[in-house]
C-alpha cells in the first residue's frame, strides 16, 4: 500500500517549509494591509480580529487534536510491542514443558521466529523488507504451529499442548495487530488542513498587525513555535524513523536472543 504524498517527504523538510512558508504568508498579509491603507486611507476592517481570534482557536484546535492522536498511537505501538515480547517469551517457557527432544526442535524455531520479527523492525519504513520479514515470520510461526499440533495428538503431551496453544495463539495474533497499527496514521486530511489553517493564520496575523514596520522576532518566534508542534505531530506519526522512535521498547524482544544461550 502506497503511502501519501504527505508521508513520504521527511518530517524535518516539512517543519523547515512552513517555517518558511509562515514568514512568507505574514509579510504578504503586512505589505496587502499597507498597500490598502496607502490607496484607501482607511482603518483595518473591524472583523479582522475577532477573524484571526476564531481561526488561530480553530487552528489551535485541530493541533491539539492532531497531537492527541499522534501521541496515543504512538503509546498504543510502544505497548504492543511490549506485549509481543511477553507473549513471545511466554510461548518460549512453555518449551520447557515438554520432552528435551520435542523442546529443542521447538527452540530451533522460535529462535529463527524471533529473528524474523526483530527484522520486522530494522526494517524501518522499507514496505519490501517489512513484507518479506512478515512473510518469513509467518513461515516460522506456521512451522511452529504444526509441530505443536502433531505433538498434541500424543495423549502424553495434553496438559504442555493445553498451556502452549494459548500463549501461541497471542503471540501469532498480536504480528497483525502490531501491524495493522504501523499502518494506522493521523489521517492526512487532518494535516492537509492543518497546513492550511496555519499559513492563513500567519497571513492574517500579518494582515492585522498595525504597526508601522513588522516585529521579525515575533514573527520568527510564531513561525518557530508551530513548525516545531507540527514537527514533533510528524515525528510521534513515524516511530520507524526520525528521532522518536520505538527503540526502548523493540529492545525487549531483542533481548529475547539471551534466552536461547
Amino acid at each position: 500500500m502506497n503511502s501519501p504524498l504527505l508521508f513520504q517527504v521527511p518530517a524535518l523538510m516539512i517543519a523547515a517549509m512552513l517555517f518558511l512558508l509562515l514568514i512568507l504568508a505574514n509579510g504578504l498579509g503586512f505589505r496587502i494591509r499597507k498597500m490598502q491603507l496607502k490607496k484607501n486611507q482607511d482603518q483595518l476592517p473591524d472583523w479582522s480580529d475577532s477573524l484571526e481570534g476564531s481561526l488561530m482557536g480553530l487552528m489551535a484546535l485541530i493541533l491539539a487534536f492532531s497531537f492527541g492522536i499522534a501521541a496515543s498511537k504512538f503509546d498504543a505501538r510502544r505497548e504492543m510491542i511490549v506485549q509481543e515480547a511477553n507473549d513471545i517469551g511466554t510461548a518460549l517457557l512453555r518449551c520447557d514443558l515438554y520432552p528435551d527432544s520435542t523442546r529443542n526442535l521447538l527452540r530451533a524455531d522460535f529462535q529463527k521466529y524471533v529473528e524474523a520479527r526483530i527484522s520486522y523492525y530494522d526494517a524501518g519504513d522499507d514496505s519490501l523488507r517489512i513484507k518479506a520479514a512478515l512473510k518469513e515470520a509467518d513461515r516460522y510461526s506456521s512451522g511452529i504451529w504444526n509441530r505443536v499440533v502433531l505433538i498434541a495428538g500424543n495423549p502424553g503431551n495434553t496438559v504442555p499442548s493445553m498451556q502452549m496453544i494459548p500463549a501461541l495463539n497471542s503471540m501469532i495474533d498480536i504480528v497483525t495487530t502490531r501491524d495493522a497499527g504501523r499502518i494506522a496514521k493521523v489521517p492526512p486530511v487532518i494535516l492537509t488542513v492543518l497546513l492550511i489553517l496555519t499559513l492563513i493564520s500567519g497571513f492574517l496575523a500579518g494582515y492585522s498587525d498595525k504597526k508601522k514596520k513588522r516585529n521579525l522576532i515575533t514573527v520568527i518566534g510564531f513561525a518557530a513555535m508551530l513548525s516545531i508542534t507540527l514537527y514533533l505531530v510528524l515525528e510521534l506519526d513515524r516511530p520507524r524513523r526520525g528521532i522518536i522512535n520505538l527503540d526502548a521498547a523493540e529492545q525487549r524482544i531483542v533481548d529475547i536472543r539471551t534466552m536461547f544461550n
